[in-house]
């Protein structure tokens, strides 16, 4: 009765079945390892956040990427910002995850030299884009800044894609690499995020500290992909076996309406045998009378 799976219908399906099941396997590891992705970076930001501040030059250099350990520690450095090189940054977001508007990055001007970009926080984009929009002064003077260190970012690793062709000092990057080449002087690898000091008056918006409490759904997902797989061949053997039923239960159907079919074939069949037989041993009454009465009457007496 299970012949029917070398059918080419079960076949087919039997072929799909066993592809899919390594498929989703593999998908649901890649959502896991995404989950123990995303466990140890929040680990890493509490850690660099909780850890004590240091001056930027001892953890990056000019030229330097900064390790992915050292990125999110809180970081110090004292010199004076150079406005004439601020950029802004398109399309960036605001605390509330809505507003859309510009991050303003402003190299400072180190005792030895070099320069730090410092990502002074978030401002927004107003009504025309084509030109360098209104941004809150920068301190005069000499400063100390405190903020996160972050890696420069790139097109592969945010995904952000690095426009040509923008209006004057507008990027899309925070590049510590590209900004050296337009300022014309050594910067330290990565940038600075803002944190302290407190913004007072009229200056950009901080950016806020990186959430490292939420671990997203990737766990979620791996389990309902893993399910998957096992549901493959459970959903085969059920297929298979309700296959099975019905054809047993349409073989029996089938083995009793010719067991009916047969037997009414011969209960009309002995009727037209029994019909002649009858037919030819009844005699009309009268016939049989008339015989007997003819062999048994006395002949006429001859008249003289």
């Amino acid at each position: 009765m299970y012949r029917f799976l070398l059918s080419r219908q079960w076949v087919i399906l039997t072929l799909v079945g066993l592809a899919l099941i390594p498929v989703m396997i593999k998908l649901g590891y890649w959502q896991f390892h995404r989950h123990e992705h995303k466990v140890a970076q929040n680990q890493l930001i509490a850690r660099s956040l909780a850890a004590d501040p240091v001056p930027v030059t001892s953890l990056t250099a000019p030229g330097r990427e900064l390790p992915r350990r050292d990125m999110w520690r809180t970081v110090s450095a004292t010199g004076t910002y150079d406005t004439a090189h601020e950029v802004v940054v398109r399309q960036r977001t605001a605390a509330d995850e809505q507003s859309i508007g510009y991050y303003v990055v402003t190299p400072l001007l180190l005792g030895n030299g070099e320069a730090v970009l410092v990502n002074r926080g978030w401002i927004s984009a107003g009504n025309d884009l084509t030109r360098f929009p209104d941004v809150p002064a920068a301190p005069r003077g000499k400063v100390t800044v405190t903020g996160r260190m972050m890696a420069d970012e790139t097109t592969a690793a945010s995904g952000i894609k690095d426009t040509k062709g923008l209006p004057a000092r507008q990027v899309m990057l925070i590049n510590s690499k590209e900004q050296a080449k337009r300022a014309g002087r050594p910067m330290l690898g990565g940038y600075i995020e803002q944190t302290g000091p407190e913004p007072s008056g009229n200056t950009p918006e901080l950016v806020p500290e990186p959430d490292h409490d939420s671990i997203g759904p990737h766990m979620a997902y791996a389990i309902q992909w893993w399910l998957f797989a096992a549901a493959v061949p459970v959903g085969w053997i059920v297929l298979v076996r309700r296959e099975r039923r019905d054809r047993v239960t349409a073989a029996a159907e089938q083995a009793e309406q010719t067991r009916e079919d047969e037997a009414a074939g011969a209960a009309r069949d002995g009727g037209r045998t029994a019909e002649p037989a009858g037919s030819g041993e009844a005699e009309p009454a009268g016939s049989g009378e008339t015989e007997a009465a003819g062999d048994h009457a006395a002949p006429a007496p001859a008249k003289p």
